[in-house]
Order: structure tokens, then C-alpha cells, then sequence
């Protein structure tokens, strides 16, 4: 596809081919994802929601907009005949890149060397490696959304949880459950984790991988104070991967589903300020224009996400009508361990 042609002769273009191809495709997109990519997609979600819809999907090939891990994801648990496919594969997510799988099981076994036994939480925005020792050791992923009932199981299951990588869901999600700041603790990974404190583990229910979201991590206080003071009616909601002081001087926290159901909810002439991702701030303020006001607490976009662009996606569906589409690759024992964290989160959130 030309890269000359206008966004109405391209999205023309990518309409045309996914006719073509029918029931054999099927194209998910993460809430994330620009406008000219979600216009295609048949189903649309938070990362919950797009695992859950795997199940459900009979087409032979599945197209994720999103970023790598979330490909995973969906390769892990689609069926053994269907293929999944990364429009682009150097999306990716720099959260998922803080916790190296070497890292996470080195220091898992030196923090369950005295016989403690410790669950492995793992949210979702981790890569495939991760999500295997986290199955291999008996734990389970996370949503955002779905992180509160994980860590009240993985509390119940253990002496303790060893959460990864976002530090401030960690944080958040504790908090919500009723766990104290002070009964978690921050790993020290620097020098391959030698500089560990064990002992200050020891005594922590819960021990936090160092990781953040640096797209949340750019919403600080200046900004809620600036939308105050700007906005006074305004109520403030953001995602639980921003800071916990950003969190509790918020209205409402919760996942993007959250968000986007709090603004489909809010009554005729609210104004909301909203700490997420811009293109779905950007949706949801066209989406409900002639009904409430919608304003980002600030603009903070994900370059990986925007790696995903309608170009790719018309590309990916022509390489898939030519047979010669690459598709998500897994090796089998990395897969099984993978999907048991997965499915074992499924599984807990079904309760």
C-alpha cells in the first residue's frame, strides 16, 4: 500500500483486503491502538478482555494490534491450529523489558532458599520467558483489572507473593485489599540482585519487582493540581499503573475498561479528566462530545503502540493472503508453563 495515499484510501484499501479474506482473519485491538487501526478490528479491549475473546475465535489466523507481550498472550492461548500475528514485532513494551526472565528466577530461588514459599504474580505486560517461570513455580498472570482477585489468591496460596514487574500496581492493588504500604517490599535487582536485602523480604508479604509503566509514570501531582485548579468540577480518574500519590489524590482509579465505562456512565455534563494513554482519552472525548467534556491530565502517548499503524496492519492481512505472513512462534515447554500462569489467573477470576 502506498505510503502517499490519504487515511480514507488506505482504510479503503484495508477494508477491501479483510473482505477478502473473510471469516479466516479475525483482527483484535488493545484500547490503545490509533483510531485508523481500531476502525478494522472485530473486537476491541483492555488485555483481560482480548485474552478472554481468544477463546471464542475459530478464525485460522488472528491479528493483534497491540504490542509483543500481548501477541504472546493470544498465541499462548489460541488453538493449536490457529496462528496469531504482530502487525509489527518491534512493538513492544519497556515495562516488559525491566524484568529479565534470567533476573526473576535467580533471585525467586535465593528469596525461596530457606523453604519459603512464595507465588509468583506476574502481570501481564511481561514476555512469554517471564510468564513461564511464573507457571513453573506455581503462580498466575494479572490484569490490571483482574489484579485484585489474583493477589488475594496468591496471599492465600503462599507465605507470601512475589509480584512483578509494576511496582506502583503492586502497590495500588495492595492497597485496595487492605495490605499496608509497610508489609511490601522493594526489590533490589542492581548488580543482578546480589545487593538483595533478604532479610527485609523476609519479613514483607509482599516483594515488588522495581518495574513501572513509563507512560503512567508521567501523570505526577503537578498535574492533578493543575486540573483542580483549572477544572474545579472536574473528577479525576486514571489507571492503577500510576503512582500510588497520583492514585489517591485521583476520584476513581481502575483498568482502561474501567475508564471507559466510568465516562459511558457519567451524567449529562460532567467533565472528566482522565490520566491514561491518549489515544483512548482521545476516543472516549470524541465519543461522548455532545454529552460531557473529556480532557487528558496530560498528553502521554506509547511509541510502541504507535508502531502499530494501519500501514502494518494492510501489510499483515497481504501477507497473510499471500501465505507468507510469519506468525507468533513459541517453543513448547516455554508455552506450556506460559499458559498455566494464564489460565490459572482465568481460572481464579471465574470464582
Amino acid at each position: 500500500m502506498s505510503r502517499f495515499l490519504n487515511k480514507e484510501e488506505k482504510s479503503k484499501h484495508i477494508t477491501s483486503l479483510k473482505s477478502s479474506l473473510g471469516n479466516q482473519v479475525s483482527i483484535l485491538g488493545h484500547h490503545y491502538q490509533e483510531q485508523g487501526v481500531i476502525d478494522h478490528c472485530d473486537y476491541t479491549g483492555d488485555s483481560l478482555e482480548l485474552a478472554q475473546r481468544i477463546a471464542h475465535l475459530d478464525s485460522e489466523h488472528i491479528v493483534f494490534c497491540g504490542v509483543y507481550f500481548m501477541a504472546e498472550s493470544a498465541a499462548l492461548l489460541a488453538k493449536e491450529e490457529q496462528s496469531v500475528y504482530l502487525p509489527e514485532p518491534a512493538a513492544n513494551c519497556v515495562m516488559s523489558l525491566m524484568s529479565p526472565a534470567y533476573l526473576i528466577e535467580r533471585l525467586f530461588k535465593k528469596l525461596t532458599a530457606s523453604g519459603r514459599k512464595l507465588i509468583p504474580v506476574a502481570y501481564v505486560n511481561t514476555e512469554v520467558d517471564v510468564k513461564a517461570i511464573v507457571g513453573k513455580y506455581g503462580g498466575a498472570t494479572c490484569t490490571s483489572s483482574s489484579a485484585d482477585k489474583v493477589l488475594k489468591w496468591a496471599l492465600n496460596e503462599g507465605d507470601g507473593v512475589f509480584f512483578l514487574p509494576d511496582k506502583n500496581l503492586a502497590y495500588n492493588t495492595a492497597k485496595n485489599i487492605g495490605i499496608p504500604k509497610k508489609n511490601l517490599h522493594i526489590l533490589d535487582i542492581r548488580k543482578k540482585g546480589d545487593v538483595a536485602d533478604l532479610e527485609a523480604s523476609k519479613q514483607a508479604d509482599i516483594i515488588v519487582w522495581p518495574g513501572l509503566c513509563a507512560i503512567h509514570a508521567r501523570f505526577l501531582m503537578q498535574h492533578i493540581h493543575l486540573a483542580r485548579e483549572n477544572y474545579p468540577n472536574c473528577t479525576i480518574v486514571v489507571h492503577p499503573e500510576c503512582t500510588p500519590e497520583v492514585v489517591k489524590a485521583s476520584d476513581a482509579v481502575g483498568s482502561t475498561s474501567f475508564i471507559i465505562n466510568y465516562a459511558k456512565n457519567a451524567p449529562d455534563g460532567s467533565h472528566i479528566v482522565i490520566g491514561t494513554e491518549i489515544n483512548l482519552v482521545s476516543r472516549l472525548k470524541n465519543e461522548h462530545k455532545h454529552r460531557i467534556k473529556t480532557t487528558p491530565l496530560r498528553a502521554s502517548a506509547c511509541s510502541h503502540m504507535a508502531k502499530c499503524n494501519p500501514d502494518k496492519l494492510y501489510t499483515t492481512l497481504h501477507s497473510i493472503a499471500n501465505n507468507n505472513a510469519t506468525p507468533i512462534s513459541i517453543e513448547q515447554e516455554t508455552k506450556t508453563f506460559a499458559r498455566a500462569a494464564l489460565e490459572r489467573m482465568m481460572q481464579i477470576i471465574t470464582v
